[in-house]
C-alpha cells in the first residue's frame, strides 16, 4: 500500500472540517499564523488523552509564539465535544469521519501494532507556516513526550 507523505516545503492540503460544536474550521482561514495540526486515532483513549492534555497545557506558550493548534480524528463532533468537555480542551478538535484529510496528509495507512500490520490512523503532527507550507511533517509520533519534544524543536522549551 503506497501512501503519500508530506515533506517540509510542500503546500499543506487545504480542508474545511466541523469542530466539536459543528462549526466549520478551514485551514485557509488561519493563513498568517503558524498552525500545529495533529492527527490522533480516537478521542478519550489513554494515549490520545495524554497528547491532547499536553497540547492543552502548552497552549499558552504556543499561542504566545503565534501558533494555532488543531486536533483531527475520525470521531463525530458529539464525541469530540464530550472529549473537550471532559478534559477541558480549549483548542479546536476537528471531525474527519471519512478520513479524507487524514489521507491527504499521509496520516492514515499501514502501521504495525503489537507485531501485526494493520491499516489505521498514524499519529502524526504537522507544523504549517503562515503561508500554508509544511515546516515539519512528523509521522508515527508517540503520544507521551511528543508535545515537549515539539516545543523543543520549535525553540519553545
Amino acid at each position: 500500500m503506497t501512501q503519500t507523505r508530506l515533506e517540509p516545503g510542500d503546500t499543506a492540503p487545504d480542508f474545511t472540517l466541523p469542530d466539536a460544536r459543528g462549526e466549520q474550521v478551514a485551514l485557509k482561514d488561519l493563513r498568517g499564523r503558524r498552525v500545529i495540526l495533529y492527527f490522533y486515532p480516537a478521542a478519550m483513549t489513554p494515549g490520545c488523552t495524554k497528547q491532547a492534555c499536553d497540547f492543552r497545557d502548552s497552549l499558552d506558550a504556543l499561542a504566545a509564539a503565534g501558533f494555532a493548534v488543531l486536533g483531527v480524528s475520525k470521531d463525530s463532533p458529539a464525541r469530540l465535544a464530550k472529549f473537550a468537555e471532559r478534559d477541558a480542551l480549549t483548542f479546536p478538535l476537528l471531525s474527519d469521519p471519512d478520513l479524507e484529510v487524514h489521507k491527504a496528509y499521509g496520516a492514515h495507512g499501514e502501521k504495525t501494532m503489537y507485531g501485526r500490520t494493520t491499516v489505521g490512523v498514524l499519529r502524526s503532527t504537522f507544523v504549517i507556516d503562515a503561508e500554508g507550507r509544511v515546516e515539519k511533517a512528523l509521522y508515527n509520533v508517540k503520544a507521551t513526550g511528543h508535545v515537549a519534544r515539539l516545543r523543543k524543536d520549535l525553540d519553545l522549551a
